[in-house]
């Protein structure tokens, strides 16, 4: 039998396997948070039923029964047993209520991001293909005020109303993305950090910098908008590697 067919009577079965192999994942490459950070998933056409994890369980034990099933539009979440935690409900919750095209948010403080996220200035020019990827395609945050509650949620989720804008550079925080599938999400996560890596490294050097112009920028990031199959083909390998090891991801 599959792993992947091994508990068929939970709702959204198939949804809880991949996000829960994108928590296993971004634990593996050092981006988590301990048992700080929060992914999540939409399971309704509507966007505002998804799935998120516990409160307070880190991402390397994380399994698709473990995830919540939350609606965004209920107000008493917070006081129910097994509660989110309440900076993720602030966060996703308003997130998942007002900005139905994202599908499924991951939120992280990883390194670079974060680096990123301290300058000054937090722009992310593009300087090779990576970093490329995100030209003109974020937003950034500059007016953090604390932890995400639900006010400060709510003002995060009113920066997002641009289908276009698939990150948001959370100045002094970490970086927020979204996507269409839990595939699209991860894969644009691990990237952006790629990016932030890179442009973090090449300013360590203290040389200048080799940016493309706008036209090629736009260019680059339009193609790699339109390669097929990259994000599909990321979790699916994600899913073999953890399959491969005997993970518990999707039990």
């Amino acid at each position: 039998m599959s792993v992947t067919s091994l508990r068929p009577n939970i709702d959204h079965w198939q949804e809880r396997v991949d996000l829960a192999a994108s928590f296993r994942w971004i634990e593996r490459l050092n981006m988590h948070e301990g048992v700080a950070n929060h992914f999540s998933l939409a399971v309704n056409p509507e966007g505002t039923q998804f799935l998120m994890n516990p409160n307070q369980m880190h991402f390397a034990r994380i399994r698709a029964s473990d995830l919540l099933l939350l609606d965004a539009n209920d107000p008493r979440t917070m006081e129910m047993p097994g509660a989110p935690d309440p900076t993720a409900w602030g966060l996703h919750g308003s997130i998942h209520r007002h900005c139905p095209h994202a599908r499924c948010v991951m939120h992280v403080h990883s390194i670079f991001a974060t680096v990123l996220a301290s300058l000054a200035d937090s722009t992310l020019p593009p300087i090779d293909q990576n970093t490329a990827i995100f030209y003109n395609r974020y937003v950034i945050d500059d007016e953090f005020g604390g932890l995400a509650f639900e006010s400060e949620g709510e003002r995060c989720a009113s920066m997002l109303n641009d289908p276009k804008k698939r990150v948001m550079i959370m100045g002094n925080h970490g970086v927020l993305v979204i996507g269409s599938d839990v595939g699209d999400t991860l894969n644009r996560l691990y990237y952006f950090e790629r990016a932030a890596e890179t442009y973090i490294r090449a300013l360590q050097t203290g040389r200048p910098l080799r940016v493309l112009s706008d036209e090629i920028a736009e260019k680059t990031a339009q193609e790699l908008d339109d390669y097929p199959g990259q994000s599909e083909a990321h979790l699916r390998e994600v899913k073999a590697v953890l399959d491969g090891e005997g993970s518990t991801y999707a039990s």
